[in-house]
Parts: structure tokens; C-alpha cells; sequence
């Protein structure tokens, strides 16, 4: 049996669906890599929401999610941007989906770490209220029990004079974190607003100031997550860390050989592909914890070309990709995103998506993703 597909000039193919799904073990903890993946949020389909009022979360089924990843032995990252942070889920939403996540991973002894960010504040601010802001975030997220990543803050960017500007922000927070947190730094190709990041648009200049302020307080630093799509730039930084602070790679692009590693180090994991990647993803690091370099690799390396694509540009819509998928692979019961997000990308990207995502054999069922991929491609007029 074949499914008729869309292609991107226009015409058709037709592509023969996996039958079998690739088989992954649960369970057992990594030894070698910490890992983490940035959890999307299934949005409430019954909700009579607009793009523009709140976030209506279906709460059952993002925290089974969860669930899912923890059962594979990855960490969860939260409230990230994957989870639509300033993209459809405002600080409510999020402050919510922490402290539920984060007694869910209590509860089942999952590893989590939260986002703490800035966006309560919705204008202009001063370097004041902005330090304010993320103080109110990373209160929350150590009373929740869990682990912080401080995040690149739109505000911070926006009011902030210079590379000092940073430095003492940065230094404020750090001082008064009960424990070490992750650094986070995302590059203007997830969020446009955080141009010239760390007070420069120069990476050279920015990448002195973001290792400024780690050597000031090496002890309140757990690592870095550095999601800027350059391999080299990434091991250069890492390479420079001091001693005891990781590096966790949020690079979409070049996950399997900076995980690997080289002889001077590698990099664990902070990732949003590994929403959908997660059983595989997985599989890969328990063969990498035997030593297995090359086993990894083969594992991993050809998942790099979903992950491409998912995350081509426009960048900041690659969460629409990754709900695609979740709802192919049954992990939710509907493609329907929080602000409408789901029309964010061409009925080609999703065929090729799926066509990509099965190849991997990354639907449990992939007889139900067929059926919905047929069912899609029906509201777009496409018979087969």
C-alpha cells in the first residue's frame, strides 16, 4: 500500500509506509551523557480560544507526554521554548505547567529542569524590572523542587546598554540561586528579538561575555545550553568552560558528533528534537554509554535530516513540526496547537516530515499515522 504525498514543486509522489516501528528498550539511567529534552505542550482542542487569549492546555495529556520521556530514561526540560514560550504560552501558562511537571516528576522520580525567563513583562522595561522579572521565575522554579535554566530574556535584550548591562544581571541572579543552574543561550534564529545577545551581534565579543559571567561563578553554574547552530563554535566555547561545568548542546543540527564528543570532550544534551527523537535518542545513548562511539553514530546520525528539516527557517516554527509528529505517533489525539500554531507550516513540509519521521520508524502504530497523514491530507483536498 502507498500514500500519494505532495512534493514541493507542486506534483505528487507516492511513498510506501513502514510497517514496523524501530524497537527501543526503557528505562534503564544514561552513565555517560546527561540528557534533556525540551517537551512541547498539547494544547486543549475543545477550548474556544483565540490566538490571542490565554493558553487552553490539555493538562492529562501534555504530563503524559512527560511521562513517555521519562519512561526512556531522558530528562525533561521545561517550559522551554519548545513548549511555545512566548509563542502562544505567556507566564500564567507556564508558571502553571511548571509546578504541575514538576510534581509529576516527583512523582515518578523523573529528572526535570525549568525555564525562568522574563515574559510577565509584555512592553518596554528597565534593567531593574527585568532583574525583577527573573527573580519572580527562579523563586518559582526552585520552590517547585526543580532545576533552573536561566533563559534568554527578549526584556534583557531590549533594555540592556552594553556587554556590562549583562554581567551584572546575570551576576545579580547567580548570586542568589539556592543551587547551580543552566545558562541558556538561544540564538536570533529561534527568537529574532534576542539579536546581538550578551551585547554584541559580534559571536566572538558575545561568547567572551556569556564566559565572563560563567568564570565569575563557576559554583552557580550547573552548564550551558548553547542552541546557536554552529558545531565549532560550540566545542570552541566548551573547550573554554571551567572545570566542572558542562556543556549541554542545543544544536538541531549537529547533535551526534557534539554529543560524541572528541578528545578534549563532548557535550550532554538539551534538545527539542529529542521531543520526537525520544526512544531512539535513547537507544542511541545507552550504546554510547557502552563505549559504542560508533554504534551511536550510526544510531543517530541518520536523524539529522528530520531534524533539518523541522528546524529550517523560520526556525521558531519548528514546534509545529514536532506537535505533527507527536499526534502522528498517537502521543495526543489531535494537530491542534496553542495560538493556532499548526498553520505555521506547508502541507509539503508535513509530508515530508512524515515521510522522514516514518523512514526512522518513529510512530509506535504506524498504521494509525498513515491513517492520520491520509486523513490530513483530505482537508487539503488530496485524494489517493
Amino acid at each position: 500500500m502507498t500514500i500519494r504525498l505532495p512534493d514541493f514543486q507542486g506534483g505528487f509522489r507516492a511513498y510506501e509506509p513502514r510497517e514496523e516501528p524501530f524497537a527501543a528498550a526503557s528505562g534503564t539511567p544514561f552513565t555517560s551523557r546527561t540528557v534533556f529534552s525540551a517537551a512541547h505542550v498539547v494544547a486543549d482542542p475543545f477550548a474556544d480560544a483565540t490566538p490571542d487569549s490565554p493558553a487552553a492546555v490539555d493538562w492529562d495529556a501534555t504530563l503524559a507526554f512527560r511521562r513517555h520521556l521519562w519512561s526512556h530514561g531522558l530528562g525533561v526540560a521545561e517550559a522551554m521554548d519548545t513548549a511555545q514560550r512566548g509563542m502562544g504560552l505567556d507566564w500564567a501558562g507556564a508558571a502553571e505547567l511548571i509546578r504541575r511537571s514538576a510534581a509529576e516528576a516527583k512523582s515518578v522520580g523523573g529528572l526535570i529542569a525549568c525555564g525562568v525567563g522574563t515574559d510577565q513583562l509584555t512592553g518596554p522595561a528597565t534593567l531593574a524590572e527585568v532583574r525583577a522579572a527573573y527573580e519572580e521565575q527562579l523563586a518559582l522554579v526552585e520552590e517547585s523542587g526543580a532545576q533552573a535554566i536561566l533563559m534568554a530574556s527578549r526584556a534583557l535584550a531590549a533594555a540592556a546598554k552594553g556587554p556590562e548591562d549583562y554581567l551584572e544581571v546575570y551576576g545579580h541572579l547567580l548570586r542568589q540561586a539556592t543551587e547551580p543552574v543552566i545558562l541558556h543561550w538561544l540564538g536570533p534564529m529561534f527568537d529574532p528579538a534576542l539579536e546581538g545577545y550578551w551585547g554584541s551581534s559580534d559571536l566572538d565579543a558575545a561568547t567572551d561575555t556569556f564566559l565572563q559571567v560563567i568564570a565569575a561563578h563557576p559554583d552557580k553554574v550547573d552548564g550551558i545550553k548553547v542552541s546557536l547552530l554552529e558545531a565549532q563554535r560550540e566545542i570552541d566555547i566548551r573547550r573554554r568552560l571551567p572545570q566542572g561545568v558542562r556543556c549541554y548542546t542545543g544544536d538541531d543540527f549537529n547533535y551526534p558528533e557534539l554529543i560524541a564528543g572528541d578528545e578534549q570532550g563532548f557535550s550532554h544534551a538539551l534538545l527539542g528534537i529529542f521531543d520526537p527523537l525520544g526512544p531512539l535518542a535513547a537507544e542511541a545513548v545507552r550504546v554510547l554509554d557502552t563505549g559504542d562511539a560508533k554504534g551511536f553514530r550510526e544510531l543517530l546520525d541518520p536523524t539529522v535530516e528530520l531534524s533539518r528539516h523541522l528546524f529550517q527557517a523560520p526556525t521558531r516554527f519548528y514546534k509545529t513540526g514536532v506537535v505533527f509528529l507527536a499526534w502522528l505517533a498517537g502521543h495526543q489525539s489531535h494537530f491542534t496547537m496553542v495560538g493556532g500554531l499548526q498553520s505555521a507550516r506547508s502541507l509539503p513540509h508535513f509530508a515530508r516530515a512524515y515521510e522522514l519521521a516514518d523512514g526512522l520508524g518513529l510512530f509506535p502504530d504506524p498504521k494509525l499515522a498513515e491513517e492520520r497523514m491520509k486523513n490530513l491530507l483530505s482537508l487539503y483536498g488530496v485524494t489517493q
